[in-house]
């Protein structure tokens, strides 16, 4: 239920609607592609869970095959990304809660201070609570889209009118064919659709609390791809056929806008606490995700050690926490500049989901090798055509950096590199020390 979480989320309920506006039903065609590539990175991850399953998920991969460096970058881009996805998230969930006219006269930032405030609670009581929650929330996102899709396919069947026009293939023919507005906006975004699909990378950190993960994750992992198949491109190609792709916007949800043409009643309210929910699944699992891998770099000496302290409950609260203070100053974000809090984070968010993803895909290539040499074992689920397929993810994932210097939004994420770059730099000269003390223990407990 985490990786259904995982990898359904606000790219869909909400992004699709500007993508289609902007690139027409060729978004289809890039919601499979981005798709295929994802279910590389989380084969990739999969197979190393069941050669060693570990709450440090790629981090700890990281640190086996690249490094104590390799596993400082990743730990901190990792946290990077959850941290500042965290602000985007409880900016997301006080802008949805003002839809609703009792929650207008309360100020943007307490909204988020409050979701924030429940999501750490719940998060901080056991490990039981966060997948009971985060259950529900995939329920409600996951029975949200089948109903969708069920009126959807009705709609098609009866060739009932939806704002004049007579759903059906014809839609897409009638009004441009496949790539109405040509290659170039179906290229630009490819970024905007990979970031759709961040966080399914979750399903491994998950396999350390796992009762037995040689059996649920090669399933979990597996039906990754058809969900992608069915909830992603299956929606966005029905929506094309329900109304002509010029119709939806940026500023509302695509489903919203059928529901609406249908003359639905509360369709907005419906499909707003299902976009609310899935922002509030983002919260959730960032929170739980930076407190596993925060406990596993302290461990090792490259975070603070009040990273790795546990409650009686064995959730690791000081990571938790940590992630949650770096979320209280979106709240404050949100008092200083509520327009812009959302786009602001975001950029930031951007550069550690690609950082996350590259160093997965190239621990496996490393663990692939060590496999060649006999030095370690792989176990019977793979990721097929190894080493072929992680170095086209690889050289994929740089594309999607190229092209982020196409777009304005994805400029000021470039622009922000060298100084994420200075940070780690920064950051790895005030630990390595530490961390070379952690090494001598550890190699002073095996003698």
């Amino acid at each position: 239920m985490i990786a259904i979480g995982g990898a359904i989320g606000t790219g869909l309920f909400l992004g699709a609607g500007g993508r289609l506006a902007q690139a027409g039903p060729a978004l289809a065609i890039v919601y499979a592609v981005c798709g295929l590539f994802a279910f590389f990175v989380v084969r990739s991850l999969g197979e190393l869970i069941l050669y060693r399953p570990s709450s440090g998920a790629f981090v700890s991969y990281a640190r086996e095959f690249m490094g104590e460096k390799g596993a400082y970058v990743a730990g901190w881009m990792h946290f990077l990304n959850w941290s500042t996805t965290g602000i985007a998230d409880i900016t997301a969930i006080a802008l949805y809660a003002h839809f609703w006219s009792f929650f207008t006269p309360i100020p943007q930032w307490v909204l988020a201070l409050i979701a924030l405030a429940v999501v750490l609670t719940l998060n901080l009581v056991s490990v039981k609570l966060f997948g009971e929650m985060e259950f529900w929330f995939a329920i409600i996102k996951v029975a949200a889209l089948v109903a969708f899709m069920i009126v959807g396919i009705v709609l098609l069947v009866t060739q009932t009118p939806i704002d004049g026009h007579a759903p059906g293939p014809q839609l897409i023919a009638d009004h441009g064919g496949i790539f109405p507005a040509g290659i170039l906006p179906m290229v630009l975004i490819v970024q905007g659709v990979v970031f759709a699909y961040a966080s399914c990378e979750l399903v491994g950190v998950a396999a350390g609390e796992t009762e037995n993960p040689q059996k649920i994750m090669p399933k979990a992992i597996n039906s990754i791809m058809w969900r992608i198949a069915v909830f992603y491109v299956g929606s966005v190609v029905l929506l094309a056929m329900l109304m002509p792709w010029s119709s939806y916007s940026k500023n509302e949800s695509p489903f919203v806008t059928v529901l609406a043409h249908l003359g639905v009643p509360s369709a907005g309210s419906i499909m707003n606490l299902v976009v609310l929910t899935a922002a509030m699944s983002s919260l959730n699992s960032g929170l739980y995700s930076t407190g596993r891998i925060l406990r596993s770099m302290s461990k090792a000496g490259s975070a603070p050690k009040f990273t790795g302290v546990m409650n009686r409950n064995q959730v690791p609260y000081g990571g938790i926490l940590l992630t949650a203070a770096v979320c209280v100053l979106g709240v404050g974000l949100n008092y200083l500049v509520p327009k812009d809090a959302f786009e602001i984070v975001l950029n930031f968010a951007a550069v550690g989901i690609l950082g996350t993803w590259a160093i997965i895909v190239l621990s496996h290539l490393l663990f692939v090798r060590k496999a060649k040499r006999g030095e370690v074992t792989r176990p019977s689920y793979r990721l097929p055509f190894s080493p072929y397929t992680e170095i086209v993810t690889l050289v994929f994932l740089a594309a999607v950096v190229v092209l982020m210097g196409l777009d304005e939004t994805g400029r000021i994420t470039l622009m922000a590199l060298p100084a994420i770059l200075v940070a780690l730099v920064i950051g790895w000269f005030c630990v390595r020390k530490r961390i070379d003390m952690s090494v001598l223990e550890a190699a002073e407990e095996k003698l």
